[in-house]
């Protein structure tokens, strides 16, 4: 394990903004500050990584600027020489050199198997797992494709829930209309726990929210058992745990590899952004901007995205994989710090490298 410490810095969540815009008038936004009404510079962000400004409100027909600077073009070859060293590296290393302990890898082989490459010190031990627990939660609604081309309308209380909760939004606004398949994707790219709600009181079975919620979170953990997943329980649909939401980086490495089984699931989970629109409830085309939380996308070639997480009791959490030469590599890291894509980026090398 390596020794050094990394910067720390928690919180319940990282906001990771949607932008917004709508064409014609702006609808009244009454959600206590969680958003700016829809109206051209709007701006509000902090992603689950603590980073500020990462989204914007848009007017209709504008694009985003690029959200990373490119690195000079005289750079590359030592970048090339700088990842063909690491991967010798990673050859010549008996286990990945990470900071993590709750961590696992697995080497998915063509999806319907796979084969352990290597265990952290911790890797079945139960812990938060923050919003890693919307894999499952997409999971579950993915069991049902007739699901995908639903109408559901957003609730004011689905708002209020994220500003109560202080959980990670996808910004969606009140009264607006999208179908099961966009909400999949507002949860899984921004993190969106409005839309994790959404799903969870429209697809569950009860007369009220909450017995539609716990119905739903039933379903998880059913499916949980169903998958062998010994470790794991769920209390919720979004990861704001209320005691009994825990995970092992071994259950959520399998868990990731089943659900990119489901071609849905894998075609939402590897976009770094995604562009959509609803119909407002004054009839009017609302406009929709969703940035993904995980920065391997950008960062390792081959990278298939998954789930991030992040909480003060979880710390920081990510369940990844990555796709090299005809072999899928998925992983998970629970409880570490800011640097888990470091991690992960070395425990990738090292898979692939054995």
């Amino acid at each position: 394990m390596g020794s050094h410490a990394r910067p720390n810095r928690i919180h319940r969540t990282g906001v990771r903004i949607a932008m917004v815009a709508l064409v014609g008038a702006a609808l009244p936004i009454s959600a206590g500050g969680l958003a700016q009404a829809a109206t051209p510079g709007a701006t509000h962000s902090a992603d689950d990584n603590d980073q500020q400004g990462s989204g914007a409100s848009a007017t209709a027909g504008q694009e985003q600027g690029t959200q990373r600077q490119l690195q000079p073009a005289q750079a590359a070859p030592h970048a090339v020489k700088g990842k063909a060293a690491d991967a010798q590296d990673a050859k010549n290393q008996a286990a990945p050199q990470i900071n993590a302990d709750h961590a696992f890898l697995l080497d998915a082989r063509d999806g319907s198997q796979e084969r352990e490459l290597w265990g952290g010190a911790k890797a079945d031990e139960s812990v938060s797992m923050a919003s890693t627990t919307k894999i499952m939660t997409a999971v579950v609604v993915l069991k049902h494709p007739e699901w995908l081309n639903r109408q559901i309308t957003v609730k004011q209380e689905y708002r209020d829930y994220v500003q109560k909760v202080g959980g990670s939004t996808a910004d969606l606004q009140t009264g607006d209309t999208l179908t099961v398949e966009q909400l999949l994707h507002a949860m899984l790219i921004p993190s969106g726990d409005d839309a994790a709600m959404a799903l969870a009181d429209n697809l569950g079975s009860g007369d009220t929210t909450d017995a539609r919620i716990a119905d739903f979170v039933n379903q998880m953990n059913a499916e949980a058992q169903q998958l062998g997943l010994t470790g794991t329980h769920f209390d919720g649909f979004d990861g704001i745990s209320h005691g009994n939401n825990h995970s092992t980086a071994r259950d959520l490495a399998k868990l990731g590899q089943r659900a990119l089984l489901q071609p849905v699931f894998a075609d939402i989970v590897k976009n770094k952004q995604f562009k959509t629109e609803a119909l407002a409830a004054n009839g009017h085309i609302r406009y929709y901007t969703w940035d993904n939380t995980n920065k391997l996308l950008s960062s390792y070639d081959g990278a298939l995205g998954i789930k991030t997480g992040s909480g003060p009791e979880a710390g920081y959490s990510l369940v990844f994989a990555a796709k090299r030469d005809n072999r899928t590599l998925v992983g998970a890291i629970l409880k570490d710090d800011q640097g888990r894509f470091e991690d992960a980026t070395k425990m990738l090398d090292w898979g692939f490298a054995h």
